[in-house]
């Protein structure tokens, strides 16, 4: 699968590298390549490709977004047409809002993208490594009940996590709801970054 990663932070450093691990091929966009931020993950990414978002979206199947909340309208808009019919992954949270999903702004951009919210719920470092006390951590994930999440379902899986799909888009608010959880349980709770749910059940979809 070729995927394009536009950000090269934590979180989308680690799924990059997770899926180089699993024989994917991975493109990281970012505004800057000669960052020294960057330096580290290029060294340790020898066969990873990083270069501009535009050209990052070029051949792209797959694009994941892992960038900041606050920019993502923009990010959005200044793509909007490199990523028209594509599957896109929304991996961000605008923490300092309400309503932590751009899903109507993403919409109204690229009305033909295929559209999943992901990676948005739990912490990075269980990207990196998501078996905690011995459990494989459980993700949630929504989007559009199509043959492409079916795509997005085996990417998750490739990460090492156990994907649960929750719906369509509306189901949004959900993984709201579980990101906020999440920030309490590590934050405020003091369990720490490395805080996942389990879902336990005597029968499954």
């Amino acid at each position: 699968m070729k995927i394009a990663v536009i950000g090269a932070g934590n979180i989308g450093g680690t799924l990059g590298r997770r899926w180089l691990e699993q024989g994917h091929s991975v493109t990281f966009g970012v505004r800057d390549t000669n960052s020294d931020k960057l330096t580290k993950l290029q060294h340790d990414l020898e066969h990873a490709v990083f270069t501009t978002p535009q050209d990052a979206l070029t051949s792209a199947e797959v694009v994941v977004l892992a960038v900041p909340g606050k920019v993502v309208t923009q990010v959005v808009a200044g793509l909007a047409r490199e990523l028209e019919h594509k599957i896109i992954i929304d991996a961000t949270n605008n923490l300092a809002e309400d309503v932590m999903e751009h899903v109507e702004v993403m919409q109204q951009h690229m009305p033909t993208a295929k559209l999943f919210r992901a990676f948005n719920s739990l912490g990075w470092e269980t990207f990196g490594s998501p078996t905690i006390s011995g459990q494989q951590v459980d993700h949630f994930y929504c989007g559009d009940e199509r043959d492409e999440q079916q795509t997005v379902h085996q990417l998750i899986a490739d990460i090492g996590l156990n994907p649960i799909y929750l719906g369509g888009l509306e189901h949004s608010p959900i993984l709201d709801g579980l990101t906020r959880l999440w920030f309490t349980l590590a934050f405020q709770k003091g369990y720490g970054r490395r805080v996942a749910l389990k879902v336990v059940a005597e029968s499954t979809p």
